[in-house]
């Protein structure tokens, strides 16, 4: 029996959202596997002005997510992998939802429709990169029908794992 996923909304993160961003994510069970701290506000002020030059230039982006009643709940989307090792020249869908949305569907439903996204954006794969421990974003990529393509070691010696997408 599939699960009912819940109704999200998606939009190209405003100035605004950076605060909220902010405060969504400000948990050390969010940050977990995001360094481990909280990040100052100035990081998710420059995040959310990455992503509105990424949705003007290639139609998509990291997307402020919102639930049924309006609240930012946290982000989803694609991005060009900002790395120099990895997936280098590839395009990264990733999510990130604050601690009191978890084990909701959330991640899935936004995910999915991320993937809607970037296919009519004529996008002919996607990858997602997901440390090794997080089961939680591992089981996400599990839903949306990805692959393991690779595992890997990160510059700070973290394992991890790198999913792709056929589109």
């Amino acid at each position: 029996m599939s699960r009912v996923l819940p109704a999200v909304d998606l939009r190209v993160p405003t100035h605004e959202d950076a605060l909220a961003w902010h405060r969504v994510f400000d948990h050390p069970d969010v940050m977990e596997f995001h360094g481990g701290a909280s990040a100052e506000l100035s990081v998710y002020e420059e995040l959310t002005a990455r992503q509105r030059r990424h949705e003007a230039e290639h139609g998509f982006c990291l997307w402020t997510m919102t639930d049924d009643t309006g609240h930012v709940i946290g982000f989803t989307g694609a991005q060009p992998w900002p790395g120099t090792w990895g997936p280098v020249g590839e395009i990264e869908i990733g999510w990130r939802l604050g601690r009191a949305y978890w084990g909701q569907g959330y991640a899935t439903a936004a995910a999915r429709l991320t993937l809607e996204q970037v296919r009519a954006a004529g996008l002919r794969s996607v990858v997602a990169m997901v440390d090794a421990r997080n089961e939680r974003s591992i089981s996400v990529t599990r839903r949306l029908g990805m692959e393991l393509a690779e595992t890997f070691v990160t510059p700070n010696g973290k394992q991890g794992h790198c999913f792709r997408l056929e589109l």
